[in-house]
Order: C-alpha cells, then structure tokens, then sequence
C-alpha cells in the first residue's frame, strides 16, 4: 500500500476531499485537491479550510515517507501549524511539502532519547504556478512508552 493508499484509507478528511497523492518521497510530497464546487467558498475557490487540509495532508504524507520506518518505536504528532494565503486560489490546486530539516538529523535526535520537533514547509499552487498559500507544520516523533 502506497503512503497515499495509506492516509486515504486511514485519514477520513483525506478521502472526503478526494485528495490525490502525486508524489511521496522522503524528499518531496505533492498533494493535489481537485476543483470541487462542494468545496467551495464565497468567491468560487477552494475553501480556505480544504486548502489547510491540503497542506497539512502534504506535510504528513512526507512525514510518513521520510519517518516510516521509525513508527515501531515513535508516532508523527503535528505540533502546530500556521497558513498564510498569498492569492486568490481557483481551479485545483497542488501543495508541494518538503522537510525543513535532515532527516538524519531528527533521527538522530530520537536516538539520543530526545523527543526531535522539525518544520515541513508547504507552497499551494494554482495550476498557473502562482502560490497561493504558504504551510508551515512543525511535527514531532513522539517516542512510544
């Protein structure tokens, strides 16, 4: 089961929104929401609150792509998360998430016994290229007992 199988089938606002796993890879994940008039807002965009589920999928599908292999010993928990919309969205849209720092990094940081928090950024993008929103989600690996 690919990691966007998996949120699919275990994240129900993943699905509600039929949100499209692209790409997951420890690097990169691309997120697409597709334009649904159910979703929309006030205007005849994306819902602001389809938009932050969009990023926050991104940033956990490259958690779980990055940090998959630490699940027998830690669970990804979102800390925080903070959005800023830059521009009019319309159509579908895609997030793009990427790590803010080295895996290596925060595993190594669970191996010292600590509890490692790391930023995912996210850009949401119209099919255009134009951002139109800026994520930032700050995870931790929350070690298990």
């Amino acid at each position: 089961m690919s990691i966007g199988e998996m949120l699919a089938a275990t994240v129900p606002m993943a699905r509600t929104l039929n949100l499209q796993f692209v790409e997951t890879t420890p690097e990169k994940a691309v997120v697409a929401l597709p334009d649904q008039n159910d979703y929309h807002n006030h205007v005849g965009g994306p819902h602001a609150g389809a938009m932050f589920t969009l990023g926050e999928s991104a940033s956990g599908a490259i958690v779980l792509a990055a940090f998959g292999d630490q699940l027998s010993r830690a669970v990804p928990l979102a800390v925080s998360a903070e959005i800023a919309y830059k521009k009019l969205a319309m159509g579908p849209v895609t997030a793009t998430a990427t790590l803010g720092r080295p895996a290596v990094d925060v595993v190594a940081e669970l191996d010292a016994g600590k509890r490692p928090e790391f930023p995912v950024a996210v850009a949401i993008q119209r099919e255009d290229g134009a951002v139109t929103g800026e994520m930032t989600v700050i995870w931790t690996l929350r070690p298990n007992g």
